[in-house]
């Protein structure tokens, strides 16, 4: 839907544009371009060492559980209702502390995410800023990344309608 939504916009503009003068539109794939960039496949290699090293902790975590829950599990119809409740209190203690490391490790703002960033985006920026050099030195119009979702990656300053829609607006909202 989005991919479509893209290419409609670029057809309405390149028509409201007609009259005046030619519209240039062009395309990148920064999954390919990445792909192919020592420097991003240096930062994968070094995030993916990271993941390796960060579940097979986890995994460890994980065995450690299922082997203690094993052997409660056998043995808690002999055990004390006392040292029943200490094992469980235990298995639960140790079902959270893994719970903590994966959120730690991988969750939504984890070492993770941070890492990830701090090695990409070094890169990223360097991608967008050739994408953005070649798009001025060509006079592409627009510049659109089809990898994924499609992305405006470079547009020409004097297609920026910003200005007329806020005066617009702000017509409409002082005389209502």
């Amino acid at each position: 839907m989005r991919t479509l939504s893209a290419v409609w916009i670029v057809l309405l503009l390149a028509g409201s544009t007609a009259a005046y003068a030619q519209v240039k539109v062009g395309f990148v794939s920064s999954e390919a371009i990445m792909k192919q960039l020592p420097d991003a496949q240096d930062a994968q290699k070094q995030i993916d060492a990271l993941v390796v090293e960060w579940q097979n902790e986890l995994n460890k975590m994980q065995q450690e559980w299922q082997k203690k829950y094993d052997e409660y599990d056998k043995r808690k119809l002999i055990l004390t209702e006392q040292r029943r409740a200490e094992t469980e209190r235990d298995l639960h203690d140790l079902d959270q502390k893994i719970v903590d490391f994966r959120n730690k490790k991988f969750g939504q703002n984890g070492e993770l995410f941070v890492k990830q960033g701090e090695l990409m985006k070094p890169v990223q920026d360097r991608v967008f800023k050739a994408i953005q050099d070649v798009a001025v030195e060509e006079t592409y119009d627009y510049v659109f990344d089809k990898s994924g979702e499609i992305l405006l990656m470079y547009a020409n300053v004097k297609y920026d309608l910003t200005k007329k829609v806020l005066e617009k607006l702000t017509i409409k909202t002082g005389s209502n």
